[in-house]
């Protein structure tokens, strides 16, 4: 368990704080307006009503207690940049910010920032691979050009084993987990055999995804 504070409550802060709330963490909250608070107070230990760009604010919430400070305000970028490098200054051991551009990622990570999210851009490349291929139904970026694919078994695959298929000396791939009926078994040895209903996790570089993906 770990203890988290977020400070802006769009729609961004919002999905965040249940989300770590659903994995047991602790979590406070903080924005400018009052009902943006109210629907999440059965998900955190701590809420308050502040502006944190006034530094009386900003040292009343303990900042050096979390784990990972949020700074999810999106649509004001001055305050953003504010209170990231307030925080920073205040003793936060880590802080991530989150950008809609580049050139503000830039000035976050300059001014305080340990790390910058893009949450809509990143939706977006998500769904951009999802959709341009057959049959993918999850995709995450690992970084150095290599994902993680959740697609289906290729036809000439299925009722055959990992090991007659040899995926990683085909494809340069590796199958770490098989989803079947939403349950998922991890690391299947070699005798596993594909069957065509089911939802394979393939780790590798994209380029050599693509290879598969452009048979499905």
């Amino acid at each position: 368990m770990k203890s988290f504070l977020i400070i802006g409550l769009g729609r961004f802060g919002a999905h965040l704080c249940r989300n770590l709330s659903k994995l047991d963490n602790e979590i406070m909250i903080v924005d400018k307006e009052e009902e943006k608070l109210q629907d999440l107070l059965p998900f955190v230990v701590s809420a308050k009503i502040g502006d944190c760009t006034n530094e009386k604010v900003l040292n009343s919430l303990g900042v050096g207690n979390f784990d990972i400070c949020f700074v999810c305000i999106g649509n004001n970028f001055q305050s953003s940049l504010e209170i990231t490098s307030l925080i920073k200054e205040a003793g936060a051991a880590y802080v991530v910010s989150k950008a809609d551009r580049d050139i503000h990622a830039k000035f976050l990570l300059r001014n305080g920032a340990d790390e910058v999210i893009y949450p809509d851009r990143d939706i977006a490349d998500k769904v951009a691979v999802r959709f341009s291929a057959n049959q993918v139904f999850d995709y995450v970026e690992l970084g150095k050009g290599f994902s993680i694919y959740e697609i289906s078994p290729l036809p000439e695959w299925v009722g055959r084993s990992i090991r007659d298929v040899d995926v990683r000396v085909k494809y340069h791939a590796n199958i770490i987990g098989i989803k079947d009926h939403g349950e998922m078994h991890l690391m299947p040895g070699p005798d596993y055999v594909f069957e065509a209903d089911e939802h394979l996790m393939v780790i590798g570089h994209q380029t050599d995804i693509q290879k598969i993906l452009r048979k499905l």
